[in-house]
């Protein structure tokens, strides 16, 4: 057993960059070309229906309650960024919109639920709340961690500056039920730009190549919903 620094083994440099492109192969299944993901059922009408109210926001001073509504949405959104592509788990967003004491459109963020979806044997990616959102344009912005044990913690497409999307229609709204109100709809946006990972450790600048990061074009989400809805004079008081 070696008991100096002298006597310690030293990994060549041809070995240690063995090591990370073996890392790299595992966390972007050597093709590089996509890497599926799970795939998770559709958001439905019951799932929605039974939403969960409590991370709905507290008003701005001075509006009325009855014309203010908290939105609960579930959605399963599929994304291609680079030459990763993959089915993410279900998300919940919340939050509430109405009008200001001024008049013009008002909106309050509340929260976003989710959990990691498997995108290859040892990764996983996880969508995160990227700070902004307007649910009256469908804008919104997100981060992807990626988790994995050969990353460090931290690492994430879009961790300085978010993935800023801009959702558009797939076509009209459907009405699912009135009582509850559920409305589904289907949205997409193949505009944005992906960024690059960052914040991952030695294996960054390999894994960015093997997705295709950061990706100026080619990218897409879609983005299947329902939401349901209650006006504030109906919420249970806090």
């Amino acid at each position: 057993m070696p008991n100096s620094t002298a006597d310690r083994p030293v990994l060549s440099f041809a070995r240690r960059s063995g090591v990370l492109a073996a890392g790299v192969a595992a966390l972007v299944g050597i093709t590089a070309a996509s890497t599926p993901g799970t795939a998770h059922a559709e958001p439905t009408a019951t799932t929605v229906s039974a939403a969960d109210f409590s991370d709905c926001p507290p008003l701005p001073s001075g509006v009325d309650p009855t014309r203010w509504r908290c939105e609960v949405h579930n959605a399963s959104p599929k994304l291609t960024m680079g030459k990763l592509t993959v089915d993410l788990a279900p998300i919940t967003m919340t939050h509430a919109e109405g009008p200001l004491p001024d008049g013009t459109d008002g909106q309050v963020w509340g929260a976003m639920h989710t959990t990691p979806t498997a995108v290859s044997k040892g990764l996983a990616i996880q969508p995160e709340y990227g700070g902004r959102s307007d649910f009256y344009t469908g804008r919104f912005s997100l981060r992807f961690r990626l988790l994995s044990p050969l990353l460090r913690h931290g690492c994430t497409i879009g961790a300085d500056a978010p993935v800023d999307f801009r959702m558009k229609r797939s076509g009209p709204s459907e009405w699912l039920s009135q009582d509850p109100p559920v409305i589904r709809f289907s949205a997409y946006d193949d505009t944005f730009t992906a960024p690059a990972a960052e914040h991952c450790g030695p294996l960054t600048a390999s894994l960015n190549r093997g997705f295709g990061l950061p990706a100026a074009s080619g990218n897409l989400m879609t983005y299947d919903a329902v939401y349901t809805f209650k006006t504030y004079d109906q919420l249970p008081e806090r």
